[in-house]
């Protein structure tokens, strides 16, 4: 966790309302460096709920949400262009406000979405997210739909600002902490976890599709309900691994599918946010997961693949990935953020290096938050029947899966970038992955 500075006035005293400084960690520094104006670094949650919510008490909750969570209230701090570090500034409060009630309107849900993938907060404006609270006339119930700024927040810190502010708005008892996951058992054998993608590889890329003749920059996003596979009971392996299955087999059946040279042969490295953090009211915000990659062979992923073999092997392979100690991006990256020289300087040399090592970035992104560990529960409104995430995709990766399960169901969200695949396209990769899902099912393998 990076150290905060207080700024002082002469003598040492601290200056009365002057904001506490916070060096980016380097998550957030190598995302502010790449940031591109034409795919938007946001990640996008909603939150449905049964009911509606009151505007003031919602708008009460939030601002005592944010209190309670005051690393959340950053803005980025103006630097000059020798400064050796991007530095955020921790406010007092927000500097407008990031709750809105859109309207009530049809097509509202759709247009908020849309906004969410296209428009970022600005990292200049404490907090760096907003919160629209979506309501359609003919529907019941509302959307609390998040968007939030993926160089400051992550996914996991913003739905624990919004389980805070159930609890606020429920005028509940804050809960225990949720249980911990499920410890990962040992791999076993000499081989265990070693993925048969080798790190110096060229991994296969999503195959392009139809994204029309002129298409839009930035992203588009397709959302599904399904049911969660069954799993035996003691399988070796987890839901997280039968999504890691299906997410390989449907890039390998649309590559396949598409004419990619060696669909066949190239392996798939899919990347994968792990989360070490606790999810309770003490839970750091920020940018908290560490990425590892999970590598498959092609042999492994042709036309009639052994699924509970694949299952097993995966199982081994995700397991010690999140076993295995590793900095958030890698040794690279923090070799990268070292303030050695300015940070405009480093900027340039990370955006280069970034485009260089194009060709060895992973295939895709699977981020699955697993059951949501909090209840949600707005009193009145009642508590959410659905919540979806959508990351980012931008190229060269150009395709995220994102699952949460809520009451028993799994919510995916399929975003990929308009310049690589249209909305065809995304219909198509929502039935692959709904088949290679069932087919990790206990009642199919």
């Amino acid at each position: 966790m990076a150290t905060t500075r207080q700024p002082r006035a002469r003598g040492g005293v601290p200056r009365p309302g002057a904001p506490t400084r916070v060096p980016f960690p380097v998550v957030d520094e190598v995302a502010r460096h790449c940031a591109q104006d034409a795919e938007p670094n946001t990640v996008h949650i909603e939150i449905h709920l049964p009911g509606r919510v009151d505007e003031s008490r919602l708008r009460s909750a939030f601002s005592e949400a944010l209190a309670r969570h005051p690393r959340a209230l950053m803005r980025e701090r103006p630097g000059s262009p020798l400064a050796r570090r991007y530095e955020w500034e921790l406010t007092r409060g927000p500097d407008a406000d990031p709750v809105s009630f859109p309207p009530s309107a049809p097509g509202a849900l759709d247009r908020a979405r849309a906004r969410a993938l296209d428009e970022a907060p600005p990292l200049t404006a404490s907090p760096p997210l907003r919160l629209a609270v979506v309501e359609e006339p003919g529907t019941e119930g509302c959307v609390l739909l998040f968007t939030v700024h993926h160089t400051a927040l992550d996914g996991p810190a913003c739905m624990r600002l919004a389980a805070t502010t159930a609890e606020v708005y429920g005028a509940h008892r804050v809960p225990p902490a949720p249980a911990p996951a499920r410890p990962a058992r040992p791999a076993s054998g000499p081989l265990a976890g070693e993925s048969p993608a080798a790190p110096l590889a060229r991994p296969a890329r999503i195959a392009a599709g139809s994204p029309g003749p002129a298409p839009v920059p930035g992203n588009a996003m397709l959302l599904v309900e399904l049911p969660v596979p069954r799993r035996e009971s003691g399988a070796p392996y987890t839901v997280n691994d039968q999504l890691m299955v299906a997410t390989a087999l449907t890039v390998a059946d649309w590559n396949r599918a598409q004419g990619a040279p060696g669909a066949d042969r190239r392996p798939l490295r899919i990347t994968m946010p792990v989360d070490d953090r606790t999810r309770g009211p003490e839970m750091p915000i920020g940018n908290g997961t560490r990425l590892v990659e999970v590598g498959f062979a092609g042999s492994e992923l042709v036309p009639g693949a052994d699924i509970p073999a694949l299952l097993r092997a995966t199982a081994e392979r995700t397991r010690a990935l999140k076993a295995r100690p590793r900095p958030p991006l890698g040794r690279s990256a923090s070799l990268l953020t070292a303030p050695l020289l300015p940070v405009a300087a480093r900027a340039a040399l990370t955006r280069g290096l970034r485009v260089l090592a194009g060709p060895w970035t992973s295939t895709t992104l699977l981020s699955n938050i697993g059951r949501v560990p909090y209840p949600l529960d707005f009193g009145e409104a009642g508590r959410a029947t659905a919540v979806w995430f959508s990351a980012p995709a931008r190229m060269p990766r150009g395709l995220t899966f994102t699952t949460a399960s809520t009451g028993g169901r799994l919510h995916l969200a399929l975003r990929w970038s308009r310049t690589l695949l249209g909305d065809e396209d995304g219909v198509r990769l929502r039935e692959l992955f709904t088949r290679h899902l069932a087919s990790t099912s206990s009642e199919t393998v």
